[in-house]
């Protein structure tokens, strides 16, 4: 008898924990296992790629009023659910103001313990053998679903972001294993919540080789970068925010133009970012002040990004903190020399000088490292050849999700 197994996510948007779900969707053994996928709003542009075995439940309207514009939710009669997002942003407000703090990720928290009470159970009639909550926060997973067993997951290195660690402890310490994907994002989860030691289990973002392959082989990019006499072309994907670094990277571009003038290296380059989010004004004013308007590139948003990986010469991941970039692992797969900066949990992702290059994070010695990285030709074709030499897909990691059902 085949088991059941329970899984959610707010929506399938291009980011990379959707793309990890993708990864992990299409790696389950249908012949074993029943899979109910439940969205909180049944749009993005990943839905295309989750596997037709995959039973999608029907949307629960309510749950799609969570993440929706308050003019919206208020226009379509959501009185109380309006009610509780303002007390939840009012709460934000005032802890932001007692910490002292500009930004925080504790936000989130406030949202979901004020609005998850208001929803309805999901698919109640059933008890699912493994219920997964794939993003945080985990309160409905927790709370409006039945199953003899629950896990969550992890994505975000802990060490950089600010939570309320009293709020999020008892949302955590409910489930029966925490899921982390790499072992330095589990060093700074467990730095804010020691006492869940036990029931940390590791599973690695699962990526496909094959699926990134034929992906990149949809069509040909290589034209849409424009004249490449010269030029070393570098790509950036990911979305538009604080933890990608994308506002630093015209600052980056010309100090690695000066440098290799400097050097009288005969190429320059131009950097291409591909994503989407709020940060795009930013990025687009760093770019005029720079005046790197003919080196700094914004594609915008691509649902198949593999190609322009596929047409690049080298892949940079500038980013200020990550958990696990799946990108990363996609530009090794598609073997590309990959740049990346010294965030906190890059050393569970990179050998330097291996499999990629690790640069310094400040913008200084980032356009140092680059810059000595595009300038040396020998050790981009060693990191090619030792790519080529090894599949960095994992779907095996899947049988560690097998496990945890045992």
């Amino acid at each position: 008898m085949k088991r059941r197994i329970f899984i959610s996510i707010h929506y399938m948007k291009l980011g990379g924990a959707e793309t990890a779900l993708v990864g992990l969707l299409r790696a389950i053994d249908y012949a074993k296992y029943d899979v109910d996928l439940f969205l909180y709003a049944c749009r993005g542009e990943l839905i295309q790629f989750i596997p037709k075995e995959v039973n999608l439940l029907p949307e629960i309207p309510i749950y799609a009023q969570i993440e929706r514009p308050l003019k919206s939710v208020l226009k379509d009669g959501y009185f109380r659910m309006v009610t509780a997002r303002l007390k939840a942003k009012v709460k934000t407000w005032l802890y932001k103001k007692r910490k002292g703090l500009k930004e925080s990720d504790a936000g989130a928290q406030f949202i979901a313990d004020a609005v998850t009470p208001l929803l309805p159970p999901v698919n109640p009639d059933v008890v699912y053998d493994l219920a997964i909550s794939f993003i945080h926060p985990h309160n409905i997973v927790r709370d409006k679903v039945r199953a003899k067993k629950k896990i969550c997951w992890i994505h975000t290195d802990y060490s950089s972001v600010d939570v309320n660690a009293d709020m999020e402890l008892p949302i955590w310490s409910a489930f029966d294993h925490v899921v982390s994907i790499s072992g330095e994002v589990t060093k700074a989860f467990l730095q804010t919540f020691p006492s869940l030691d036990d029931k940390i289990v590791t599973i690695e973002n699962i990526v496909s080789s094959r699926f990134v392959r034929s992906r990149a082989n949809e069509f040909d990019a290589y034209c849409e970068f424009g004249e490449r006499k010269n030029t070393i072309i570098l790509l950036s994907i990911g979305r538009f925010c604080e933890a990608k670094n994308y506002d630093n990277v015209p600052d980056i571009c010309r100090r690695v133009i000066s440098i290799l003038i400097s050097a009288q290296f005969p190429h320059s380059v131009k950097w291409f970012i591909i994503g989407y989010g709020p940060d795009e004004q930013l990025i687009l004013d760093r770019i005029a002040d720079a005046e790197m308007q003919d080196h700094v590139i914004i594609l915008g948003k691509k649902v198949n990004p593999y190609p322009y990986i596929k047409a690049c010469d080298i892949y940079v991941q500038p980013s200020r903190y990550e958990g696990k970039s799946v990108t990363i692992q996609e530009a090794q797969i598609l073997c590309k020399p990959v740049v990346v900066t010294n965030y906190p949990t890059v050393k569970s992702q990179i050998i330097d000088g291996v499999d990629g290059k690790i640069a310094p994070l400040d913008n200084e010695g980032c356009s140092l490292g680059l810059a000595d990285f595009i300038m040396n030709t020998d050790m981009q074709k060693r990191i090619v050849e030792n790519l080529q030499n090894q599949d960095m897909g994992n779907e095996k990691e899947v049988k560690k999700l097998y496990k945890l059902m045992n």
